[in-house]
């Protein structure tokens, strides 16, 4: 008994012992994880932004502009005459760059039954621009296309893709509220509230994407327009934008009159002999330290992500701007935020007590993740379509339904005459 009572006080202080060493060890182990990863890293977890790379978990279904009547209207306009390339530049670029992309992307997939998500397209701002359809015309052929999708009346929306680009954002669709208020919508516009009465942005079902930058001027090895050191610039700040009536931009053209020595805010002319180019534009914009972003008509502007190509740190004035990819991307790294009911000398003053040493590291950080503005194919490591697409994955539902399908014992789904989901005809009702 006493020997049974010896080994008993033996082994219980050796396993103290040992679960002490494994605290040690453990935390030991835990920081040298932390000093590697902060020491040989970008703050940036870029990687996180990439969807999985097995495409089970993600299938996009990319819907032909000849399989649903009236889609290729809102593609090509009412005569079928407006070309793809016609609308790869300005705001609504990405239109055209999401849906090409996603035509190659080895997510796609060309089995609806297989699919998991799927994507409309529409290049109507575009096709609205150049007159090719109007706002009446807008609104009519999306509900003649909408009807004509079981899959979308089967999940209510909630699996379908749209992209609305300009600041204008889905309000394009004059019924959207009605008949994409489940939808995923692809936007840079996150707030639209000025002369809308709502914002057709939802933070729970939408995804907020960059702006279409000039092709010319992110292409990595032959950038139109490169970056100057920061002691030949020769502002302290500018804005390269239109005045719009808006207050904050307003208050930014009489600050230049004010101090001309710090801000550069020249009169933009868009036509005409003295209309400033797109280089001259970005010889412009690349001569400060500091690029300032007010609102204009909507809450964000394309200045913003310029800014990164010629690496001068963005200022935001818009206080309800939405960013993309806040998953992975931590903005006070890479540019300042500032509130618009503070614009004049003191932010001025607030500008010009930031080191140079702290503008270099933040046009640094910039230089790591602005690859994450640039639409290219999702197959690079870091690029805008990386960045959707892995948000996308994000809402992936194994199930759906809305208040028009129902299911039964058999698993089968079907409507509220209990027809089979694959018996429904066209064009389906709609809410």
């Amino acid at each position: 008994m006493r020997h049974h009572h010896a080994c008993s006080r033996a082994h219980q202080v050796g396993a103290l012992l040992l679960v002490a060493a494994t605290f040690l060890l453990t935390r030991l182990f835990d920081r040298l994880l932390l000093d590697a990863s902060s020491s040989s890293s970008p703050s940036f977890p870029l990687s996180i932004a990439r969807p999985a790379s097995s495409s089970a978990d993600l299938r996009i279904y990319v819907y032909s502009e000849d399989e649903i009547q009236g889609l290729r209207a809102l593609l090509r306009g009412r005569d079928g005459t407006v070309a793809a390339a016609t609308c790869l530049k300005g705001q609504w670029g990405t239109q055209v760059k999401i849906h090409q992309l996603l035509l190659k992307s080895r997510f796609r997939t060309f089995s609806k039954d297989q699919a998991n998500l799927f994507f409309v397209p529409s290049y109507v701002k575009c096709v609205r621009m150049t007159g090719a359809l109007n706002d009446k015309e807008i609104n009519q052929t999306y509900v003649k296309v909408l009807s004509q999708m079981p899959y979308f009346r089967r999940s209510g929306g909630r699996d379908h893709i749209f992209v609305f680009p300009s600041g204008a954002g889905a309000h394009l669709f004059r019924s959207w509220a009605t008949f994409l208020n489940r939808s995923i919508i692809l936007t840079p516009e996150g707030d639209r509230t000025d002369k809308r009465g709502t914002s057709a942005f939802n933070t729970w079902k939408d995804i907020i994407i960059p702006g279409n930058v000039d092709d010319s001027m992110v292409k990595s090895d032959a950038r139109a327009v490169q970056p100057i050191p920061l002691r030949k610039r020769k502002y302290l700040a500018n804005f390269l934008g239109r005045a719009q009536g808006k207050a904050g931009r307003l208050q930014l053209v009489k600050l230049a009159k004010q101090y001309p020595d710090k801000l550069e805010s020249p009169e933009l002319k868009l036509s005409g002999p003295n209309k400033l180019g797109r280089i001259d534009y970005f010889k412009h914009l690349r001569n400060a330290k500091f690029c300032l972003a007010p609102r204009g008509e909507s809450s964000w502007t394309l200045r913003f992500y310029e800014s990164f190509f010629v690496e001068c740190v963005p200022v935001i004035l818009s206080d309800e701007v939405e960013l993309p990819f806040q998953n992975v991307i931590d903005y006070s790294e890479i540019s300042i935020k500032w509130p618009s009911s503070r614009i004049g000398p003191e932010l001025f003053e607030y500008l010009e007590s930031i080191p140079d040493e702290r503008i270099e590291e933040m046009i640094g950080r910039g230089r790591e993740i602005r690859c994450m503005w640039v639409y290219a194919a999702d197959t690079e490591p870091c690029s805008a379509m990386s960045g959707i697409l892995s948000e996308l994955q994000r809402k992936v539902r194994r199930f759906h339904q809305s208040p028009e399908t129902f299911w039964l014992h058999n698993r089968s789904i079907v409507n509220r005459d209990l027809v089979e989901f694959h018996s429904w005809r066209t064009p389906v009702p709609l809410p």
